[in-house]
């Protein structure tokens, strides 16, 4: 007899994301079949940034690998936690950047925030505790959830999400009424009393910030029915403006509060995966052991080089620089973009205040929208529906991968714009 796989895996292999479904219409044998031609392919789908790192993490990375007995050392385990250096760098960028009150006992190192976000649900929850997130939000959570916190519900797992809407269709604005929503979620507290509160900040697939009113009630709810509250800051230092005063919160000020924060975005290393998460001592000891039977110790070269990068860059000023040349990159590409839309395409969209997205009301579903155009331009956007229900007639923009090569997102909504008019 055959071995049969996980009833949870079996059930999310039958059950994949809308995202990834349109993701493996943009693989190249896929795209060749359609007609097209790959290399003309202009995609808005990647969640990823395309700015260099920062040149002298790229030779500390060099010295390392060249000298024979700091690559040996690179090769050996570090503490499950992060090497302590490692965490006091990093406690001392939070400070350097965002005037934080934190130290390296409220830093645990991780392979990135996918997999810290996994563990942390592991660490704090239990198998059918509720979670809030928001609609929309990152499409990967519930899948996380399901994984971990996820319960048999008459033969199928699943997650109990609740979800508190904040995107308003009808005049196409984010949170437009937070008095409103901090009362849905008091609303929802008091009848689901769930154990986590979940949102990211810049949002994906928005990039809007969620208002510091909002915030700040949240932290407050979550406190008085002892839950917690995630912050996810992937593109914290992705801001296109002042940040919001809850970017320097701390949790030795607040023992409900979980950050987590990746090098993916801010100093480009999507592949190079090195993350931490931020939380009360308790919530760190309890991640360390979760973390021995996962990863069991994060990546020691990454460690090596960021620590030594971080401690370089902060002493001679770079570090902010290279942070703001990066965030106006960005940000000039979201000008684009949004000028682009409004001149090719006359959509409704949102302003991003930061990250790499807007959403875009295409007055249709976004499944069928995203299909056709691809087929019929070669342009890919990546539909709404797999963030939440509130952008079924939407699609989500990357300027991300673009932001060294612009003319391409110009190209791209002309393309679009030249054929939705035929």
């Amino acid at each position: 007899m055959k071995p049969s796989l996980s009833d949870i895996v079996q059930q999310q292999i039958k059950s994949p994301s809308p995202i990834r479904q349109i993701m493996k219409m943009a693989d190249r044998k896929n795209i060749i079949n359609m007609g097209l031609d790959p290399d003309d392919v202009i995609s808005f789908g990647g969640g990823w940034v395309n700015h260099e790192a920062p040149e002298r993490l790229r030779e500390i990375y060099r010295e390392i690998i060249d000298d024979p007995e700091l690559f040996h050392k690179s090769g050996g385990y570090s503490a499950t936690p992060g090497d302590m250096e490692t965490r006091e760098a990093l406690a001392e960028m939070e400070r350097h950047l965002f005037n934080m009150d934190i130290g390296a006992e409220n830093i645990i190192v991780g392979q990135g925030s996918t997999q810290l976000t996994h563990d942390i649900f592991k660490t704090i929850a239990n198998p059918g505790d509720g979670i809030v997130l928001l609609d929309p939000t990152y499409a990967n959570y519930e899948g996380q959830l399901i994984y971990t916190i996820g319960k048999d519900a008459g033969g199928r797992i699943e997650a109990r999400i609740y979800r508190l809407r904040v995107m308003d269709t009808e005049s196409w604005e984010f949170m437009p009424d937070v008095s409103d929503a901090i009362e849905r979620l008091k609303a929802l507290f008091s009848e689901k009393r769930p154990k986590i509160l979940l949102f990211p900040a810049p949002d994906n697939p928005t990039s809007q910030i969620p208002p510091e009113k909002f915030a700040k009630a949240a932290l407050d709810i979550t406190q008085d029915y002892g839950a917690y509250l995630i912050l996810d800051f992937a593109y914290k230092t992705q801001v296109f403006g002042k940040e919001p005063s809850y970017f320097s919160w701390s949790p030795r000020d607040h023992e409900n509060l979980i950050s987590i924060l990746s090098n993916s975005k801010w100093g480009r290393g999507l592949g190079r995966r090195l993350g931490w998460l931020e939380a009360s001592e308790d919530v760190i000891a309890g991640m360390e052991r979760t973390q021995q039977v996962s990863i069991l110790c994060p990546d020691t070269l990454h460690q090596m080089a960021t620590t030594r990068y971080i401690k370089e860059a902060i002493k001679d000023g770079s570090l902010k620089r290279y942070v703001e040349e990066v965030k106006e990159e960005y940000k000039k590409a979201a000008e684009i973009t949004i000028k682009a839309i409004d001149d090719h395409l006359g959509m409704r969209r949102l302003v991003p205040k930061g990250g790499l997205y807007t959403v875009m009301d295409v007055g249709m579903d976004g499944d069928d929208f995203v299909k056709d155009v691809l087929k019929n331009t070669g342009v890919l956007f990546i539909p709404g529906k797999g963030f939440g229900e509130s952008l079924k007639n939407a699609v989500r923009i990357s300027y991300g991968p673009l932001v060294n090569n612009t003319d391409k997102i110009v190209e791209g909504m002309e393309r679009v714009g030249r054929y939705l008019r035929g």
